[in-house]
C-alpha cells in the first residue's frame, strides 16, 4: 500500500461479517416478537434505533444493515412450510404491539 492509499474499512470482510451478524440479531429479535420485514422497514429512524438497542446491538448506521427485513421474509416463508418445527415458534409475540 503506497502513501496516500486509504483502507475502506466499511467494505472489509470483517465489516461485512459484522453487518451480517447484526442483521441476524435484529431479525431474531423481530421474529420472536411477531414482526415481519415490512414492520421493521416501516419503523421510523428513532424507533429503529430503539429496536436495535432492545435487541442488544448498537443501532446500525446505515439502512444496509436493516436487511434483517429480508431475513425475516425468508424466515416467514420457511416457517409457513414448516409450521410444526420448533424454530417456527415465536417466543413473545405479544410484544408486537409495542413496536408497531
Amino acid at each position: 500500500m503506497g502513501a496516500g492509499d486509504e483502507v475502506d474499512f466499511a467494505h472489509t470482510d470483517v465489516a461485512v461479517r459484522n453487518r451480517a451478524a447484526k442483521a441476524r440479531a435484529l431479525a431474531v429479535h423481530a421474529w420472536h416478537r411477531g414482526l415481519g420485514g415490512a414492520d421493521l422497514l416501516a419503523l421510523g429512524d428513532a424507533r429503529r434505533r430503539d429496536f436495535a438497542r432492545a435487541a442488544g446491538v448498537h443501532p446500525p448506521s446505515t439502512l444496509e444493515t436493516w436487511r434483517a427485513a429480508e431475513l425475516l421474509d425468508a424466515k416467514e416463508a420457511w416457517a409457513a412450510r414448516h409450521p410444526g418445527h420448533p424454530a417456527a415458534a415465536r417466543e413473545v409475540p405479544e410484544e408486537r404491539s409495542e413496536w408497531i
